[in-house]
């Protein structure tokens, strides 16, 4: 039985390390697609072979039309097999209905929303073409994982260039699950506060995690399991599981990064 090979985009930091770690240790291989952090992504590598898994790193600007196409055939290329991948890498940053531009509408969309789509539909073609050959039995069955926000259901409009390209990618999960099955599923997760991030400070960061009605948000291994259990659900497509403490059911007016107390705004550019 070989092992199955899932992608995870934006891999080598953060969230997409945990996911790779914890998935490794389930028994899969794991293809590192990183950007820019090249020494953090062959560390991540060295770990994931550590654990008798098979690892590769692979640098790609997934903003970059040409790129994000030709990142599916060298993972194949490695690794004979592609099996899921992982739709983590996002762009963060701020603006609001007074600061928003064409420019950061685009950047957000190639960043988080188009690679989703160009990578589900190379995985696709790889499954049709290994339909008639592929005689193993693999521990999954194939599936796209779209990683949102919470703040889709708890709508605020903060962020948002950011919001709009996440939401364009929940409803790629609906609109790809129907295209591409029977061969590949499709699903979503929906974080809450799970990390640092945008102008948050730890601080900030320890008081927002406690705002939910579980009087705490997600932890990158609550992240990583829900990712493994979809990975290994196989009647599951086409819909998203909020992993986030319950914080889309507090209406907030604002993200949460500005009602702590100790909050403060960003810098609109």
């Amino acid at each position: 039985m070989q092992r199955p090979v899932i992608l995870i985009t934006g891999c080598a930091r953060r969230l997409g390390r945990e996911m790779a770690l914890e998935l490794a240790a389930a028994g899969y291989d794991i293809a590192v697609h990183y950007r820019s952090s090249a020494a953090d992504a062959a560390q991540l590598v060295e770990q994931l072979q550590a654990l008798s898994g098979q690892a590769c790193a692979f640098a790609a600007d997934l903003a970059d039309e040409a790129a994000c196409e030709a990142l599916v055939p060298a993972v194949l290329k490695q690794f004979g097999r592609l099996d899921g991948v992982v739709n983590n890498a996002s762009l963060f940053e701020y603006d609001n209905v007074d600061s928003f531009s064409y420019a950061s509408m685009e950047s957000h969309w190639r960043a988080n929303t188009g690679p989703a789509v160009l990578l589900a539909r190379a995985l696709h073609r790889h499954l049709l073409n290994r339909q008639q050959t592929d005689n193993d039995t693999p521990q999954t069955s194939p599936c796209v994982i779209n990683v949102v926000d919470q703040k889709l259901w708890n709508p605020n409009p903060d962020y948002l260039s950011y919001t709009l390209s996440k939401a364009a990618l929940d409803s790629c999960t609906t609109l790809l699950a129907q295209a591409l099955a029977p061969q590949l599923r499709v699903c979503g997760i929906a974080p809450g506060v799970t990390l640092v991030s945008g102008s948050m400070n730890e601080a900030e960061f320890i008081q927002a995690h406690q705002l939910t009605p579980l009087r705490r948000s997600s932890t990158p291994a609550d992240i990583a399991r829900a990712v493994r259990f979809l990975l290994e659900s196989p009647a599951i497509t086409g819909t998203t599981l909020l992993v986030d403490g319950g914080q889309h059911l507090a209406g907030q007016s604002r993200d949460v990064a500005f009602i702590t107390p100790a909050s403060h705004s960003p810098k609109e550019n």
